[in-house]
């Protein structure tokens, strides 16, 4: 049987024809301004934006990371993702985006300006915004760039391939060959359509995703049903049992994947998930593709709305495929071939090999499309995001301010080739997926949490003391790593905090406090809570009226109640799917109680007026 069908080929073509459609169709749009381009002009429904965003986050590199998860660690493998923390969204969604959108900002170095001015300390803190988030979203466009390659090598053997291509390529390097190609294919439409092109494109790819989620879902739920299905005791339980599991019955090489994976202290592993996870979300948004989309909202109540809608729609979507895959993968085991390239096995291509044997015809093709688009729907979004902060806080702000709409246009497409070209290079020195994410999550966001805390918590912070911090966090993060090379980088994380903190407290005492008329219309705006006594006292003197945020207690119940509620979101598809009927009613049941107590505490106070 060929790999691919001609009805396969034809979906796949009909998807890559609409989204180059799109692109071209909003190109006119997105020519308009500045605003129009990098954000949708802010006039872009929430719910639109939630789906966005949601679609950027399916990205395929992490979705072939979580069925290699779940295939190895079961229902435990819920909680791996706190590692990005994926409940970040919940404190997005409580509180932190109606922060940032209040302040009207193009990107999160433009954002600097609000909190710290424009003195010599805050223009430090905006270069270093800038050089941080380039790297991540560098990181972030090598990642997905190899994932697709990996992926995509599956379906087009390299054997087919390479009496076409007039070089030789060792076959280490034919998945960044791939990635190169599709790389250059998402290009088109994110650069010609701006946020605009990239939501509209996003809604396609996550319909697409959806129809396939729920064939993938059945198809797995089928195949449980066969009673064929062997694991390891507790691999169904979330609770009992560490992530130390014994394979050594069932699937003997698995056990390897286990020690590489270095995940075996489960209680621990979960404390320090939880201890990183909270800080990183308290910092707020990294600057990339989830920053811009919040921008981009209407309001600030808007911007909550669509951090909530991320987690409603993508986790019971995503969930059900990846759990569908993992009971394909462990049902029939012994017709998958995981061997690579390199003769090698790897795990990490369960997805690719069980979408090659087990999805059928037409569904085929669907698949491929939607799983292409969300390489391109997160490949986009990070693209935009780093062309912002180019354009918007380098190329304005230093080089040209009084730049005209085409030649903002001329160097919006100028920027995103050059960082396209870069994202390639850096995809060349990567060994693996997991490679790649250990150094975004653990390293690099590591040394981004302190500093980004005291912004939002307390007054005396000022622009030197966020250069310091971030410098101190970033060198920490390059030079800790290489002390401890055998040491799981999670584990590494209080020590950049704490090199973080003491750069970001040295720095602030270095020099004088920011403004007051900058403090006072910052704390007016965005009104966050935390240590801001002295800047309170100040605005009540103007305005007896003037109202401090009492809300910490409610904000922290409804993050809590909203992290159980996504939790359930991702376990429930996964009892689904293995056909777990108490845990099914038991998940519906805690997913209901959330649900009312965050409409009551939560929604009905979205709309609540600043004085």
């Amino acid at each position: 049987m060929e790999l691919l069908h001609s009805v396969d080929l034809l979906i796949i073509a009909a998807y890559l024809v609409t989204i180059v459609v799109i692109g071209l169709v909003l190109r006119k749009k997105a020519q308009k301004s500045k605003d129009d381009y990098l954000l949708g002009g802010k006039s872009i429904p929430w719910y639109l934006l939630g789906l966005s965003n949601a679609s950027g986050m399916f990205d395929i590199s992490g979705t072939i990371w979580l069925v290699t998860l779940m295939f190895v660690y079961g229902i435990k493998s819920a909680w791996i993702p706190w590692l990005w923390p994926v409940f970040n969204q919940i404190f997005l969604m409580v509180y932190l985006s109606k922060w940032l959108r209040r302040s009207n900002a193009t990107t999160g170095a433009e954002w600097i300006g609000t909190r710290f001015g424009f003195g010599k300390g805050a223009k430090l803190s905006h270069i270093i915004v800038v050089v941080f988030a380039l790297i991540v979203c560098l990181g972030y466009l090598a990642y997905g760039f190899i994932g697709l390659g990996k992926f995509v090598e599956i379906f087009v053997p390299w054997e087919l391939v390479s009496n076409y291509v007039p070089f030789n390529i060792p076959l280490a390097y034919v998945p960044h060959f791939y990635g190169t190609l599709f790389t250059i294919f998402a290009v088109f439409y994110s650069l010609l359509g701006g946020m605009s092109g990239i939501v509209w494109a996003d809604v396609v790819q996550f319909a697409i995703m959806t129809i396939a989620a729920l064939v993938i879902g059945y198809l797995g739920w089928q195949a449980v049903g066969t009673g064929n299905l062997q694991v390891p005791e507790h691999w169904m339980s979330p609770f009992v049992g560490g992530l130390d599991m014994d394979w050594s019955a069932i699937i003997p090489e698995v056990t390897d994947k286990i020690k590489s994976d270095g995940y075996g202290l489960f209680t621990y592993l979960l404390f320090m998930m939880l201890f990183k996870g909270v800080l990183v979300s308290i910092a707020g948004p990294a600057p990339t593709y989830d920053m811009q989309k919040i921008l981009s909202t209407k309001s600030p109540a808007e911007a909550s709305k669509m951090s909530g809608f991320v987690s409603v729609i993508l986790m019971p979507i995503r969930y059900l495929m990846i759990a569908g895959f993992a009971a394909l993968a462990l049902v029939y085991y012994d017709q998958l071939n995981l061997l690579n390239s390199t003769g090698q096995i790897d795990f990490e291509l369960i997805l690719p090999t069980a979408i090659k044997e087990f999805v059928p015809v037409g569904l085929l093709g669907l698949l491929l499309a939607g799983l292409i688009a969300a390489f391109m729907s997160t490949f986009a979004g990070t693209l935009n995001a780093a062309q912002a902060y180019l354009v918007n806080d380098i190329y304005l702000k230093y080089t040209k301010p009084d730049a005209t709409p085409f030649q903002i246009k001329n160097m919006n497409y100028l920027t995103g080739i050059v960082v396209v070209v870069v994202s390639i290079v850096l995809g060349f020195f990567a060994e693996n997926v997991n490679a790649i994410l250990n150094i975004i999550v653990s390293v690099l966001y590591g040394s981004y949490v302190g500093a980004n805390i005291l912004k939002w918590h307390w007054w005396r912070f000022n622009g030197e003391g966020f250069f310091w911090g971030m410098v101190a966090g970033l060198l920490a993060a390059a030079i800790v790593p290489q002390l401890f090379p055998t040491v799981n980088a999670l584990y590494l994380f209080p020590i950049l905090l704490v090199v973080s903190l003491i750069g970001s407290i040295l720095g602030t005492y270095s020099a004088p406090p920011t403004e007051d008329a900058v403090l006072k219309t910052f704390y007016k705006n965005v009104r966050p809570w935390g240590f801001w006594k002295p800047v309170h006292d100040q605005l009540v003197l103007e305005n007896l009226d003037f109202k401090k945020n009492n809300d910490f207690g409610r904000d922290m119940f409804n993050v809590a109640i909203g992290i159980i509620a996504q939790t359930t979101l991702v376990i429930l598809p996964m009892y689904l799917v293995f056909r777990q009927n108490m845990p099914v009613y038991i998940a519906l049941a805690v997913l209901v109680v959330c649900l009312v107590l965050l409409k009551k505490f939560w929604w009905n106070s979205l709309e609540e007026k600043l004085d």
